[in-house]
C-alpha cells in the first residue's frame, strides 16, 4: 500500500540558544534541579531571528508544565519525633518554632539565588537590559545571601543529632542588628518597581518574564514577587521570635535573651519603615511635574510620608492620581517626561486642614453628562466620597469613587487620620465626625475648617467628579501614627488602615 504524500508545510528547526547554558553552575541541589528545569522549558531564537514574540507552542495547546511547589516541613516529621521520648507538648512547639524559622531562612536563601540565576544573569547576558538598570531594579540583594546564610549555618550548629535545639536567643541578639542593611534595600524598592513597571513595556523584556512564570520553577510568582521576599521576610522575624517565646519555658534561660531579640528586631523594623517611607515621599515628590508656579506648596516639600495613593477617572474617562501626603492632598495626571513615568498637577493643592470630606451615600452622585449617565449601570455611582476646599475665592470640589467599599473605607480612614493629626499638632482639641466636620468640644457644634461648607457640589466636569481605582493603593497611616504619637489621648481614634 502506498501512502500518499503528505501536504502539511513542515516548519524548519530554528537555531536555538538554551538559557540554561547562560546559567553557571550552582552546587546547592535545588538550583540544579532549577537549572534542569530552565532547560526544558525556555528557549530563545537567535539575534537573526527578529520575531522574539511569536507564538508559544506551550501557550494553548501543549498540556500545562508541572508547577514546582514548595512543600512545608514540621520538625516533628523531619526528625522523626518518637511519642515516648520525653518532651512535652509545649517543647514540640518550641522546637516546631524554632524550625519554621530555619527551615524560612534556608527557603529565603534559595529564593534569592534563584532570582539571581534566572533573572538577573540571563537578562544581563542576553543584553534584555543593561547593567544599569538591572542594578537599580536587583539593588542590594546579592549582600543578602552570606547575610542569611550566617544564621542559617549557626542554627544548624547549635541543633543537636536529635533534631532538637536547645537555646537560640544568643544567637538571634549577636545577628539581628546586621538586618539594619535592609535600609538600602528597602527604600530601593519603589524606584526598583517603578522601574521593572516601565520595561515591561519592552516586548523582550515581557515575553523573558512571561517565559518564566509560565516554568515550573518559578512556582507561579513573577520576578516581582521574588524581589519583595526579603521585605516580607524581615516583617515576619517579630512573629517568629513571639511564636519561639510564646512556647518557652519561664525558667528557661533563652527567654531573657528572646525579649531582647524582638526588641531589637521591633526597633531594626520600625527604622527601615520610616526610612523607607521617607524614600517612597522623595521619589514620588521628585516626579512632580508643576504647570505653574503658583502651583508650588512648602507643604508638598516639607512632606516625609505619603499616607496613600491611587488612581482616579474623572466622568469623561481622563486617569487621575491623587497623593495623600502629610498635611497636602495632590490631585495629577500620570504622564511621561523624558521616558520616566512623572505626576503633573491637576489641580491647586489641598491643605489637608482645610479639607472637607463627605461621605456620599450610593446613588447620591449624578456622573457628567446627562445622557451618558442615563445609560451608566448602577456600579457607577456606588462608593463615592467627595472632598472639598475653598479659601476665599479659590474653591475645588472632587467627588471620587472608589472600586469597592473596602478601599473607599481605607481612603476615608487615612484622610480623617491625617486631618485629625494636622489639628492635633496645631494644638486644635476636639475630633471630626463621620464627614470629615471639626466638632468643637465645649459648644458640641460642627465646625468646617476654612469656609462655610459648600453646597450642590455635583456640577460635572468644571467641579472634576472622578471615579477612583484605588486597586493601586498604598497606605501608610502606620508611619503617621509614629508622628503624631506625642498627641496622646486628646486624638479621636480611626480604625488603622
Amino acid at each position: 500500500m502506498i501512502e500518499e504524500p503528505s501536504n502539511k508545510r513542515v516548519k524548519p528547526l530554528s537555531r536555538v540558544t538554551s538559557l540554561a547554558n547562560l546559567i553557571p553552575p550552582v552546587k546547592a541541589t535545588p538550583l540544579k534541579r532549577f537549572s534542569q528545569t530552565l532547560q526544558r522549558s525556555i528557549s530563545f531564537r537567535s539575534e537573526s531571528r527578529p520575531d522574539i514574540l511569536a507564538p508559544r507552542p506551550w501557550s494553548r495547546n501543549a498540556a500545562p508544565s508541572s508547577t514546582k511547589r514548595r512543600d512545608s516541613k514540621l520538625w516533628s516529621e523531619t526528625f522523626d519525633v518518637c511519642v515516648n521520648q520525653m518532651l512535652t507538648s509545649k517543647e514540640i512547639k518550641r522546637q516546631e518554632a524554632i524550625f519554621e524559622l530555619s527551615q524560612g531562612e534556608e527557603d529565603l536563601i534559595e529564593d534569592l539565588k534563584l532570582a539571581k540565576k534566572a533573572y538577573h544573569d540571563p537578562m544581563l547576558k542576553l543584553s534584555i537590559m543593561t547593567e544599569q538598570e538591572l542594578n537599580q531594579i536587583f539593588g542590594t540583594l546579592d549582600s543578602l545571601i552570606p547575610l542569611h546564610e550566617e544564621l542559617l549555618s549557626q542554627l544548624r550548629d547549635v541543633r543537636k543529632p536529635d533534631g532538637s535545639t536547645e537555646h537560640v536567643g544568643p544567637i538571634l541578639v549577636g545577628w539581628l542588628p546586621c538586618l539594619s542593611s535592609y535600609d538600602s534595600y528597602c527604600s530601593n524598592q519603589v524606584a526598583a518597581k517603578a522601574l521593572l513597571d516601565h520595561k515591561k513595556q519592552d516586548h523582550r523584556v515581557q515575553d523573558f518574564l512571561q517565559r518564566c512564570l509560565e516554568s515550573p520553577f518559578s512556582r507561579k510568582l513573577d520576578l516581582w514577587n521574588f524581589l519583595d521576599i526579603p521585605r516580607s521576610r524581615l516583617v515576619k522575624y517579630p512573629l517568629l521570635l513571639r511564636e519561639i517565646l510564646r512556647h518557652t519555658p519561664n525558667d528557661n534561660p533563652d527567654q531573657q535573651h528572646l525579649e531582647e531579640a524582638i526588641n531589637i528586631i521591633q526597633g531594626i523594623v520600625a527604622e527601615i519603615n520610616t526610612k523607607t517611607g521617607e524614600s517612597e515621599c522623595r521619589y514620588y515628590k521628585e516626579r512632580l511635574l508643576y504647570l505653574e508656579e503658583g502651583q508650588k506648596d512648602s507643604l508638598i516639600d516639607s512632606s516625609r510620608v505619603v499616607c496613600c495613593h491611587g488612581e482616579l477617572k474623572n466622568n469623561r474617562g481622563v486617569k487621575l492620581h491623587v497623593f495623600l501626603f502629610q498635611e497636602v492632598l495632590v490631585i495629577t495626571r500620570a504622564v511621561t517626561h523624558n521616558e520616566q513615568l512623572c505626576y503633573q498637577l491637576y489641580r491647586q493643592p489641598i491643605p489637608v486642614k482645610d479639607l472637607l470630606l463627605e461621605d456620599l451615600q450610593d446613588g447620591e452622585v449624578r456622573l457628567g453628562g446627562s445622557l451618558r449617565g442615563a445609560f451608566s449601570n448602577n456600579e457607577r455611582i456606588k462608593n463615592f466620597f467627595r472632598v472639598s476646599f475653598k479659601n476665599g475665592s479659590q474653591s475645588q470640589t472632587h467627588s471620587l469613587q472608589a472600586n469597592d467599599t473596602f478601599n473607599k473605607q481605607q481612603w476615608l480612614n487615612c484622610i480623617r487620620q491625617a486631618k485629625e493629626t494636622v489639628l492635633c499638632a496645631a494644638g486644635q482639641a476636639g475630633v471630626l465626625d463621620s464627614e470629615g466636620s471639626f466638632l468643637n468640644p465645649t459648644t458640641g457644634s460642627r465646625e468646617l475648617q476654612g469656609e462655610t461648607k459648600l453646597e450642590q457640589m455635583d456640577q460635572s466636569d468644571s467641579e472634576s467628579d472622578c471615579s477612583m481605582d484605588t486597586s493601586e493603593v498604598s497606605l501608610d497611616c502606620e508611619r503617621m501614627e509614629q508622628t503624631d504619637s506625642s498627641c496622646g489621648n486628646s486624638r479621636h481614634g480611626e480604625s488603622n488602615v
